[in-house]
């Protein structure tokens, strides 16, 4: 299913709310007059008034937003949908904010100043960061260079994940690049120098510090929410297939190992160093590059990130955030780079804390506001650069962690219609996105919930898809 989904993703970059949304629709990924597949009737994402797609992007073709569609009633709004915010199953600790997507004017505010454990609507943040600090058109590059004496070669970790283990599939996210087809490439300029036998050496100190975060639940990654964190692996270190499959305990080395076994099969004599194929080593300063690999986009990583709610994918992106802002590639300083890239896009950052950039960390505070603030900022239409996240939001009742959801009856009508990031710890739910009101206002919403009773996770999910739902519906004036 993650190889399904990565294909979707690849390519269906976005500008935000134009027209490049269509890439998805064609693919099916999500509803609209293109789809081909049985999806929820619902209205698409519309373009922002006066939003103009950068040269080169698809023409918008899909409709727009009225300029004069009308601004909710704070006031009616408030007795439309805060009752709903006193659902006891959300627990006694809840935070909300809704705001005008277009002017980023606020239209209803419960505790939304106040920082609360978000889970994974994290990644907004990581995401917006991640578009703003690297751009979206960037790759990362895994290479082998020639290493210190000249029977050795150099895999040098660049920070891919995703890398696949065979050939790469230039239509997916993951597995985009393969390292069957960097060990070919590899074993072409041995040969091209007369050389057939050769030891593999791993340089992987891209990032430092810990691996794990302490924010970490003891089971993360034994079960597969997340691997330890390292700028090289194959599909983020998964024991088998599966999203939620175990993880190898040295990612980046079981990579490195992988390789080696691919370039012993292009007909290279690889050494074995007693502990194995392959020992760390770092790579000379200059030399020469043998082969080299490049991920998907950093675009499409990113919605790829949101819509699966990859916690490995987002904590590497902002350890690349940090490289990119002149900070060492650790947990402390990724997290610190995600806030302060947020911050410099004018969005009030007080309370908000992280640790680490999926949410898994317990430690993580974030306001409703903040989260608001910057989704307005990506509807805005004034930084088309973040228009990933826009297009990486999962759609109710259609993709992503919102696909199994909006199916109830007092939450179905608004199917294909929530485009939001989940967030979910135990005694956490959260939950943040876009919507289109009954008048055809674009509103940006969250509503977080951190003292959810144990068990009752699910009941709280429910109470916060009726709140959109109860949104969407309301014209409110």
């Amino acid at each position: 299913m993650r190889r399904v989904k990565a294909a979707l993703a690849a390519g269906a970059t976005t500008v935000v709310l134009v027209g490049g949304y269509a890439g998805l629709d064609v693919a099916g990924a999500v509803p609209g007059p293109l789809t081909t597949t049985p999806a929820p009737t619902a209205s698409p994402l519309p373009t922002a008034p006066g939003a103009q797609p950068p040269a080169g992007t698809a023409t918008p073709v899909l409709p727009t937003l009225a300029a004069d569609a009308p601004v909710p009633d704070p006031a009616a709004l408030a007795r439309t949908v805060g009752p709903l915010l006193t659902d006891p199953t959300l627990g006694a600790s809840v935070s909300s904010s809704v705001v005008d997507a277009r002017t980023g004017r606020s239209l209803l505010a419960v505790a939304d100043t106040v920082p609360r454990t978000p889970a994974s609507t994290t990644k907004i943040l990581t995401a917006v960061a991640a578009l703003r600090a690297l751009g979206d058109t960037t790759r990362v590059q895994t290479r082998v260079v020639a290493g210190s004496t000249p029977d050795e070669v150099v895999l040098v970790a660049g920070g891919d994940v995703l890398l696949g283990a065979g050939a790469g599939n230039p239509d997916a996210v993951d597995g985009h690049a393969g390292l069957a087809d960097l060990a070919a490439q590899t074993a072409d300029s041995l040969r091209a120098a007369g050389r057939t036998t050769v030891a593999v050496r791993l340089d992987d100190g891209l990032f430092t510090g810990p691996t794990t975060s302490p924010g970490w639940g003891a089971g993360d990654v034994g079960s597969g929410f997340v691997m330890p964190i390292a700028p090289l692996a194959v599909d983020e270190g998964r024991v088998v297939a599966g999203e939620y499959a175990p993880r190898v305990a040295d990612p980046a080395l079981a990579a490195a190992t992988t390789f080696a076994r691919a370039l012993a099969a292009d007909g290279v004599t690889v050494l074995d160093a007693g502990t194995g194929p392959v020992v760390r080593a770092a790579a000379p300063a200059g030399a020469q590059v043998l082969g080299a690999v490049a991920s998907a986009t950093t675009a499409e990583q990113v919605e790829f990130m949101l819509t699966a709610s990859d916690n490995t994918l987002a904590e590497v992106l902002a350890r690349r955030v940090a490289l990119a802002t002149d900070r060492p590639g650790t947990f402390d300083d990724a997290s610190a780079a995600v806030v302060g890239e947020v911050a410099a896009l004018g969005v009030d950052v007080t309370g908000v804390q992280l640790q680490g950039a999926s949410g898994l960390g317990r430690g993580t505070r974030i306001t409703a506001r903040a989260l608001t603030s910057v989704l307005a900022l990506v509807a805005s239409g004034k930084h088309p650069d973040l228009g990933p996240v826009a297009a990486g939001l999962p759609v109710a009742g259609v993709s992503g962690t919102l696909e199994d959801r909006y199916d109830q009856p007092d939450s179905a009508a608004a199917a294909g219609i929530v485009r939001a990031k989940t967030g979910t710890l135990t005694g956490v739910s959260s939950l943040a996105g876009f919507l289109r009101d009954a008048d055809g206002r674009l509103l940006a919403f969250a509503v977080m919930s951190d003292s959810v009773v144990p068990g009752g996770s699910v009941s709280a999910r429910r109470a916060q898809d009726r709140f959109a739902t109860a949104l969407a519906g309301c014209g409110c004036r």
